[in-house]
């Protein structure tokens, strides 16, 4: 074994801020600092940089930049979306549809909701984790204002069939939402081939800093103001911009657009040569989720006969980040409810963890966690079997 090296394979939970998008921020917080808002040319310089940002996002996703809002990132513009438009069309209905593998920033907006007295089918996914179109279709119901689906997993990576789920929102006037966290800058998206009113994004998934985000608002869709108080982006969300976050995010959109071939097949790359490795050398190991329609980066696997929390704690001893799931929700002792809806036992959702691969990660940082696996399972397993037969 080699010597302990520090190794990050947890990209879907947060990126480092790439130095290319660190350098275009720092002027924003010094010589740059002008408010947007203000008629001086300091100002202006300043709306001038969030313009230009606007603009390298729409370029991303195919979309007009007056259709870019931000916001403070991808759970405030699930919320925006969500709850925005059912509180706007309830007297039209109070039915939504949505699956049992969202994000929780989308899984909570519709609970709340529920409390308001809207009506939420939670779709069924299959063991790939897709959601089945004819199960989607029969849900639909003369109240139904809005489908909201995520484009990419964040958990086991499965990409859903985005353009196929917006053309039956089409079909039968339903605004059609999408969080796209994880896919931005891993699978391509464009806006108008999709069919979506609105899509949600971050810039931490993307190699931008944290705590910035925006919603894409199709031109057409009127999305109520989200918040009071003044006339910042086109009067829909209140208050001073971001400045330095937004710029960061434009040039992250850029990079990710400029970049977007040499990224995927990089981890796609990496992400293959684990699998196979982990695969072929541990027994008892299963892979999650779709091989076909993926995230490019992402490898969940279980572990049979060992606790998750058990093993990334000896993965961090060995200097190796990864996770059992979402951020989000990782203090969590709940079995992953994204690995339940696709019918995989507890008892294997528990030893379940996501690697997830990015650009700083080399081969040399695969296959030092592998080996760390081989070395950290067979010693869990040792303990396990005083009480199990692996047999």
């Amino acid at each position: 074994m080699s010597e302990k090296r520090n190794v990050y394979l947890d990209y879907s939970a947060t990126t480092p801020t790439k130095p290319e998008v660190v350098e275009t921020m720092i002027p924003y917080f010094t010589e740059k600092f002008g408010n947007p808002s203000a008629i001086y040319t300091i100002g202006a310089n300043a709306k001038d940089a969030i313009d230009d940002a606007r603009a390298k996002i729409a370029e991303l996703i195919n979309a007009d930049p007056r259709e870019i809002i931000f916001t403070s990132g991808g759970t405030e513009s699930d919320n925006w979306a969500i709850i925005g438009t059912a509180r706007k069309l309830q007297k039209k209905g109070k039915h939504i549809i949505t699956t049992k593998i969202e994000h929780h920033a989308v899984l909570h907006s519709c609970a709340e909701l529920e409390k308001e007295g809207f009506d939420v089918t939670y779709l069924n996914v299959d063991h790939d984790g897709i959601v089945d179109l004819d199960e989607l279709k029969a849900a639909i119901r003369p109240d139904t204002i809005l489908i909201t689906v995520m484009m990419v997993n964040n958990e086991m990576g499965a990409v859903q069939p985005i353009a196929e789920i917006g053309k039956i929102a089409k079909e039968h006037n339903i605004v059609f939402h999408s969080d796209t966290v994880q896919a931005l800058g891993n699978v391509p998206i464009d806006v108008k081939e999709l069919g979506v009113d609105m899509i949600s994004m971050s810039s931490h998934k993307i190699y931008g800093p944290k705590g910035i985000g925006a919603i894409y608002i199709r031109r057409g869709y009127n999305l109520p103001e989200y918040i009071y108080g003044g006339a910042q982006e086109n009067k829909k969300r209140a208050g001073t911009e971001n400045v330095p976050g937004i710029v960061g995010f434009g040039k992250a959109a850029e990079l990710a657009r400029i970049n977007f071939d040499a990224h995927v097949k990089h981890v796609s790359e990496l992400r293959d040569h684990f699998v196979k490795r982990v695969l072929a050398e541990i027994p008892h190991t299963y892979y999650n989720g779709s091989r076909e329609h993926r995230h490019p980066g992402n490898a969940n696997i279980t572990f049979e006969y060992v606790e998750g929390e058990s093993i990334l704690l000896y993965l961090d001893a060995k200097g190796i980040s990864t996770s059992s799931g979402s951020a989000c929700s990782s203090k969590s002792l709940q079995p992953s409810h994204v690995l339940t809806a696709m019918g995989i036992p507890v008892v294997l959702i528990h030893g379940s963890i996501r690697f997830t691969f990015g650009d700083p990660t080399t081969m040399e940082d695969v296959d030092y966690a592998v080996d760390s696996l081989k070395e950290i399972i067979a010693r869990l397993r040792e303990i396990t079997s005083m009480n199990v037969d692996l047999s």
